[in-house]
């Protein structure tokens, strides 16, 4: 709605006089709540006045490109004047977003930018004032003849339907899905002075009606005639008013290239007398509300031929065809075809951001792929102050483990070819593919709280770790886990450890999962047979142990249909040399569940899978696991306990049952019905007792999953293996400790503090992340229960490359390894890994926080 943008007559283009020059409204956006945010003033205070300006809302900055005599000089002049306002939000937090509308918004707080005329404007429009939160992109072409832009303004409104079919990016308003391709039209429609015009001869008829409507009281100025289509009220051109702001710049620059050439043809249908076209302002209105409705994936009204619907690519392709003469003079001809092209392949903003959406059903996701469509993707805009060529590029982030320092690491060297080759596009299709193959396979999770459950969170961009990394890896992860089982089972036993000084006693006794029922195994041996390990990795490229699984480490699935998913939906990718096949996980992890039988079993144990059935989050794991192992997955309504000895019931015969690979809690298990109707909880401890049956992992070995217990692991391993730590641990402050309780409270700004029964990212604060709200409250939960509550030094995380629906961003990853231990043979480490992936902007990876995953390469 600013009139800023300076148009310099005498280029080289030709015709000399149709220069090109884009104004585009910018959305401020918090990147950590992704909101709407008034904090456009602060950008615009470090911006050259003449080139951003303010808007009506202090959520919006506006651009105003160069004089361009071509469209690859418009297109540079919008990524440079977006990468300098980006660079100033992203030092602040914020980030810039090329969309018609943002669907996150608290009206409250979104006050209107405070000069005279912005606050008459509210006075006089009250709602559609409030609620000007739409961003636009107006483009210019240079007419200096007034009477002859007037001309062309008239004779091309009725093709402004395709351009903001083209355009349209803004399906949602106020958080909710409008059921419009561009709502933001919509909104904008209803400014009394917005629309068509209706017919006008010359200059002095348009400048007539503008007196007439600043003498009717209903506008204040000529700035406010908003027109679709008009001479511009300050500069020498002809202006287009009616599209969305485009989150892809190639988007913007075809519509640059579109209204150019309609405007060639025009000036030449004028200036050779020919009579204008018949106005039909409510057909108009129709096509508008037609484009508006169903952007590019719809049908729009063929006018000015018919009336009668057509599809918009074909649409589209027919305006192309039509205007080849003048884009061929302009010498634009191969470029806004290919941009045509390109545009119906990927369809419009508004539908990627629907498919975003459908993907986790998270808003916050919306915003995320308009951002960084707006930063990056087939814009050209690379890492501060550097230019690429069209496409997913290398960013530089410190610690990145792809991109270190910007250049491509050698061993993505290879996928990195295959993704540039594909490009956004064949990316986004290729993601629609790997959704649908999830979909047949079932392979979803759940979260608490959600009806529906989701499908699992996969990034097509697989994870390498190296050959000499997961060598040493395999080593601590088997050293680790031998000392961990032995500390569970020192636990129920004679604790030694504690009478030795190794371990304080408060740590044990005061632990939430420190439980009876881990005293009921007759036999010393192997308590966890199937352990999980979570590791991060440093900025510097250093590996550390975060956390132990010895309950029910999920993931091992997950880890193998990635690889399957990848391999079908990315066959192109090479595949490294020395790359460990993730096909013989099934087999160890039955290996290692037969060895844990007792006697009893005899020589051919039998094994089954307990779950709780679809309902669980893992589900589909419990299925694959089974399946693949050739073993049932079964409800503990098919286990029946006969005189100790265990059976499952079906089709109304028996069949023994030695190992229970459980999969899930065990309060769950002590509570669940059993093919009797009875509590199975009872009947199993008999069994246990009786030592006729084994459970994988054992009741009770959350002890070793205990925060505190963490912080004494290195010392556990010395004191039962003899052996010195070859994994790092994350330096811990327990909180039951006086001495470094003090130390925490002082430096929750600066810690990461976890409750010791935590898992699943659950009631974790990251210091220097939080508010000072969240500080507070955590301070007050440690202080009335310290020994619940341990602190970690903040780990800089390293990151991997994702595709966010745009372009590659860097994420921060950890990996969960996981090793079966059985008793007739060493303990190995599984050979499928699982990398998890955190969210924008966030450092917690679990799949109930927004995390996702991918393909983890690990080398040999």
């Amino acid at each position: 709605m600013t009139e800023s943008l300076p148009v310099a007559a005498g280029t080289t283009a030709a015709p000399p006089d149709l220069t090109l020059g884009v104004e585009e409204e910018l959305h401020v956006v918090d990147l950590a709540t992704r909101e709407l945010v008034p904090r456009a003033p602060e950008i615009l205070a470090r911006l050259d006045p003449d080139h951003f300006s303010a808007e009506l809302h202090r959520s919006v900055v506006e651009t105003n490109t160069p004089v361009a005599a071509t469209l690859d000089d418009l297109r540079d002049g919008i990524v440079g004047r977006r990468r300098t306002a980006i660079t100033v939000a992203e030092s602040m937090g914020l980030g810039l977003a090329a969309t018609g509308t943002v669907p996150l918004v608290d009206l409250e707080s979104l006050p209107v930018t405070p000069t005279s005329r912005y606050r008459r404007m509210l006075d006089d429009y009250q709602l559609l004032a409030r609620e000007q939160l739409i961003c636009g992109a107006q483009v210019h072409v240079g007419i200096p003849d007034r009477d002859e832009a007037v001309a062309v303004a008239q004779r091309v409104m009725p093709i402004l339907p395709v351009l903001l079919a083209v355009s349209a990016s803004s399906p949602y308003w106020m958080g909710e899905d409008s059921g419009y391709a561009s709502v933001r039209s919509l909104v904008w429609m209803r400014w009394p002075t917005a629309g068509d015009p209706g017919v006008l001869h010359s200059a002095a008829e348009h400048d007539a009606l503008v007196a007439d409507l600043i003498a009717s009281g209903t506008i204040t100025d000529p700035k406010m005639v908003y027109f679709d289509v008009r001479p511009s009220a300050h500069v020498p051109t002809v202006e287009l008013r009616v599209t969305d702001s485009s989150p892809d710049v190639d988007t913007v620059v075809l519509i640059a290239g579109l209204f150019r050439a309609l405007a060639l043809r025009a000036r030449e249908e004028h200036r050779a007398g020919r009579p204008l076209p018949v106005s039909r302002p409510p057909l108009h209105r129709a096509a508008m509300w037609r484009a508006a409705r169903s952007g590019l994936e719809g049908e729009l009204l063929d006018l000015p031929r018919s009336p009668s619907p057509i599809p918009a690519a074909a649409a589209v392709e027919a305006l192309v065809g039509e205007l080849r003469p003048q884009l061929e003079e302009l010498g634009d001809w191969d470029q806004v075809f290919d941009l045509s092209v390109r545009a119906l392949s990927r369809g419009s903003s508004a539908a990627r951001q629907r498919r975003a959406m459908s993907r986790r059903g998270r808003i916050s996701d919306v915003v995320d792929l308009v951002v960084a469509d707006t930063r990056g993707g087939a814009t050209g805009i690379g890492p501060v102050g550097q230019v690429v060529p069209a496409g997913l590029f290398p960013y530089a982030v410190e610690g990145d483990e792809a991109f270190p320092d910007g250049e491509v690491a050698p061993a993505y060297t290879g996928v990195l070819n295959v993704l540039t080759a594909l490009g956004s596009a064949g990316l986004r299709r290729r993601e629609d593919t790997k959704d649908d193959e999830q979909r047949a396979r079932g392979v979803t999770f759940s979260v608490a709280g959600e009806a529906a459950t989701r499908l699992f969170p996969f990034d097509l961009v697989p994870r390498v770790v190296p050959a000499e990394d997961w060598r040493k890896l395999g080593a601590g992860l088997v050293q680790r886990v031998r000392a961990l089982d032995r500390f569970v089972n020192d636990v129920y036993g004679e604790r030694a450890a504690v009478h030795d000084g190794i371990i304080p006693e408060w740590v044990i006794d005061g632990s939430p999962e420190l439980r009876p029922s881990g005293a009921l195994i007759a036999h010393q041996g192997v308590r966890a047979q199937v352990a999980g390990v979570d590791l991060v990795r440093d900025v510097d490229g250093q590996w550390c142990v975060l956390e132990d699984n010895l309950r029910v480490p999920s993931g091992i699935a997950y880890a193998m249909q990635n690889r399957r998913l990848a391999a079908s939906v990315l066959p192109e990718l090479p595949q490294p040399t020395g790359l460990i096949s993730v096909e013989e996980t099934p087999a160890l992890l039955l290996r290692a569940l037969r060895e844990s039988a007792r006697p009893a079993a005899g020589g051919d144990p039998n094994v089954v899978v307990l779950s709780t059935g679809p309902d669980d989050s893992a589900w589909f794991e419990h299925r694959m696991l089974a399946e693949e192992m050739g073993v049932p997955v079964i409800r503990s309504t098919e286990l029946f306990v006969d005189d100790t000895v265990v059976y499952r019931l079906r089709d109304g015969k028996r069949y023994r049952v030695d190992v229970i690979y459980l999969r899930m809690d065990e309060d769950t298990l002590m509570h669940a019905p059993g093919a009797d109707g009875m509590p199975l909880g009872p009947s199993l401890v008999a069994a246990l007792h009786a030592d006729t049956i084994v459970l994988a992992n054992a009741m009770g070995n959350g002890i070793g999953d205990d925060k505190a217990v963490y912080a004494y692991v290195p010392r556990l391993i010395e004191y039962y293996l003899g052996e010195k730590p070859l994994l790092a641990d994350v330096p811990t402050y327990l909180c039951g400790l006086p001495d470094q309780l003090a130390v925490v409270l002082d430096r929750l700004d600066e810690l990461v503090c976890k409750p010791v029964d935590g898992y699943g990212g659950d009631r974790i604060l990251i210091g220097p992340h939080a508010s000072a709200e969240e500080i507070a409250a955590v301070r007050k939960q440690i202080r009335t229960a310290p020994h619940r509550w341990v602190a970690q030094e903040l780990v800089r995380l390293s990151t991997a490359p994702v595709f966010d629906g745009s372009q590659l961003t860097p994420r921060h990853v950890d990996l969960r390894a996981f090793v079966f231990t059985g008793t007739g043979s060493p303990s190995v480490v599984a050979p499928a890994a699982l990398t998890r992936v955190a969210p924008a902007g966030s450092m917690i990876v679990n799949s109930s926080r927004g995390g996702g995953s991918k393909d983890t390469w690990l080398l040999s």
